[in-house]
């Protein structure tokens, strides 16, 4: 009955599949008016499907109920994908009312399947006698990860046990969607408006009048704002010479969510105590004992292992790097240059970048005009996966994304067959998460006949019209990186679309964008895209072995940023209920914790600080932060493995798009990888990468 008005009015765009090429959502057709009515049409299709499989007298197959199960929630899917994309890359007001509505009914969407007596017990009679089913091994895989995945949502649990379950889904739900809402409305706020132009000094043009078109969008023409990005430490803290200014625009950063209209500070809490309360109910001791469960890791005890293996090596680095930053203040100090002050954290990148000229020559100004972004896009990732796995990437101007500047190719595959679609968002907006991502917009499925219809979003600041968009290295690697997320859902080849691409564990989602990122400074590739955007003249050969080996001094200072989240992360979630801090205590839990762990120098700040700290309490990476390390474990030992076997071949892409990339999680992460690496990885060539061996 919810679904009759819908299904009535011809004029919501999400009634019927898309008819655009590979299905690409008609974006320009969508109104916030539709958004509402199509969930719940959609919930409501999906909940009698769903009665459909319970109530049919057939026993219990595979086609009747699992993949019947997987053919179900198309509307949902379809409205889904498109919202929750719109809200993280164009928000409004409009639409994230529409997510507070709406999360906690997706929520109970999720329990009222999941937590279905009929529909689990003919997934468990399937489970249970899976070996005389005749399954081919992909079907099989889909069984037992359907399985488990209703155990792991409460399956088993008693009815009261799941009416609790039920509730404390809920509140999750609508605290997490008040947790990212929170941060993205305190970054807003935490903009730092300067006056005088002559305060920023050290900046280029292009990043002046950056500053100037954001405040003249709040109506404040003559003056400048200062964005956030998602992370503590500033990308312009590397450049703002005025020190006082550097040190308002780190703090700004840091105090986000702490206090005021969006204190994040009851939110994190109250989501521990939530997420305990869910763990125990399943039968785990903590948070982190039920995510990790199903993961590579496995354990918690694996996760602090890995950390604690690398933490020591990565402060004695940050420490020799703090060392050789003070050496320099004081010289400068000595001369007359400068004040004599201690090293704090606003000033770490801004004298870093010194050193980095002192020790390497290299002058971060000096290499951006080579690195302009769609060279870097078309001449540097699409080239490199071109060699790699013989894709070319046509533009496609005809078909239009969510706004005008992202832009639509098309990816054909070696026999010139369309693969899919790429979409590229590259610019920061006030309205767009911070941070760098992929999505998946559509998702490749032989069964459904569907393509991979893939998104990545950047958070490059735009210049202003005409000005040239030149990128930063850790720009380029992140271009790189994302891209890395967007093949492996290009090339997957598999039949059901809940194994398909990323859907796999997060620490092994990462691996395959982190050893992309090598493309970015491999000379075959670098050569054909970094190119002076004045002159054409292409990057030295000496410019960028320079470049790359002052990639190392800095990784102290990175690997110990990353490392405190990752253990903060951890913290939280290993810890029990019954020790979870009150939110006036949550700094002085941040420090006790990181304190406890050898975390005591002050001029290394965490990555993410709890109360915006978006990817454990609203992002999907809860007790999962750790993933980014243990897969570049992964990484790393992969791009020796390409190094050994000839670098960047069209045979070597045909190994890792046969044995990962096509794989998607039709087998288990840890056998697709020794299946193809020969072994257990080692962590070695990690140490040696990050210059911490």
């Amino acid at each position: 009955m919810i679904c009759a008005p819908l299904l009535a009015n011809a004029m919501n765009p999400f009634e019927k599949t898309s008819p655009l090429p590979y299905e690409l959502p008609e974006f320009a057709q969508f109104n916030d008016d539709d958004f509402l009515p199509a969930f719940k049409a959609g919930m409501a299709e999906q909940l009698k499907e769903v009665a459909q499989i319970v109530h049919q007298n057939s026993a219990p197959t595979f086609e009747n109920t699992v993949v019947a199960l997987e053919r179900s929630g198309a509307l949902l899917q379809r409205v889904s994908k498109v919202f929750f994309i719109l809200v993280r890359s164009d928000g409004n007001a409009t639409r994230q009312k529409i997510e507070e509505e709406i999360s906690p009914l997706l929520s109970a969407q999720h329990d009222a399947i999941q937590l279905n007596p009929a529909l689990f017990a003919r997934i468990k009679n399937l489970y249970l006698n899976r070996e005389g089913l005749g399954l081919d091994p992909e079907s099989t895989q889909l069984l037992v990860r359907t399985y488990n995945e209703f155990v792991q949502a409460g399956a088993s649990l008693s009815e009261p046990d799941k009416n609790q379950l039920k509730a404390i889904n809920e509140k999750l739900s609508k605290l997490s969607t008040q947790f990212r809402q929170n941060v993205l409305k305190s970054t807003q706020a935490g903009a730092v408006l300067v006056m005088d132009k002559n305060q920023l000094a050290g900046l280029s043009e292009a990043e002046i009048s950056a500053a100037a078109s954001t405040a003249s969008a709040r109506g404040l023409s003559g003056q400048y704002l200062l964005a956030l990005q998602n992370t503590s430490t500033q990308r312009l803290l590397a450049k703002l010479q005025n020190r006082d200014l550097r040190e308002k625009l780190y703090r700004a950063s840091i105090d986000r969510a702490w206090s005021g209209p969006f204190d994040n500070r009851e939110v994190v809490v109250e989501i521990m105590r939530l997420r305990n309360q869910r763990s125990q109910l399943l039968g785990f001791a903590t948070p982190a004992h039920e995510v990790l469960e199903d993961t590579g890791a496995k354990t918690p005890k694996a996760v602090n292992d890995m950390l604690s293996q690398i933490a020591p090596l990565a402060l004695a680095a940050a420490r020799k790097e703090g060392s050789d930053i003070q050496a320099l203040i004081n010289q400068q100090a000595s001369n007359g240059q400068g004040d004599l002050f201690e090293l704090q954290p606003w000033d770490w990148d801004f004298y870093a970048d010194q050193i980095l000229f002192q020790k390497y020559s290299v002058d971060p100004n000096q290499i951006k005009p080579y690195f302009e972004l769609n060279r870097v896009l078309v001449n540097g990732a699409f080239y490199a996966a071109q060699q790699l796995f013989g894709l070319t990437f046509k533009e496609r101007n005809d078909l239009k994304g969510y706004r005008a500047d992202v832009r639509v190719f098309e990816v054909f595959d070696t026999d010139g067959s369309g693969l899919g679609l790429f979409l590229f968002d590259p610019f920061a907006r006030e309205n767009k998460q911070g941070g760098a991502w992929m999505n998946s917009i559509v998702n490749q499925s032989t069964l459904f006949k569907t393509h991979p219809v893939v998104l990545n979003n950047l958070n490059v600041p735009f210049p202003g019209e005409g000005v040239p968009v030149l990128l930063t290295f850790d720009e380029v690697t992140t271009l790189f990186h994302e891209f890395g997320h967007a093949l492996h859902g290009l090339l997957s080849n598999v039949r059901y679309a809940s194994l398909s691409g990323t859907r796999v564990p997060r620490d092994f989602g990462e691996y395959p964008s982190q050893y992309n990122e090598m493309w970015a400074r491999d000379p075959e590739v670098v050569k054909h895209f970094a190119h002076h955007y004045q002159t054409g003249e292409p990057l030295s050969t000496d410019l960028l072995n320079k470049v790359i080996k002052a990639q190392k001094f800095d990784q102290g200072f990175a690997t110990t940023s990353y490392i405190a989240s990752a253990i903060l992360d951890q913290a939280w979630h290993q810890l029990p209920a019954s020790n979870l801090p009150q939110p006036d205590q949550v700094m002085a839990f941040e420090n006790k914790v990181l304190q406890e762990a050898g975390f005591d120098y002050a001029p290394v700040t965490a990555r993410y600080r709890s109360t915006y700290f978006l990817h454990i309490f609203s992002g999907g990476y809860a007790a999962s932060y750790y993933a980014y390390l243990w897969s570049e474990v992964l990484a790393r030992d992969t791009g020796e493995w390409l190094m050994k076997h000839g670098g960047l071949t069209r045979a070597n892409g045909d190994v890792l798009r046969a044995k990962i990339l096509s794989q998607g999680r039709s087998q288990e992460p840890n056998d697709l990888f020794e299946a193809f690496y020969g072994a257990p990885p080692n962590g070695d060539a990690l140490l040696e990468y990050r210059g911490l061996k």
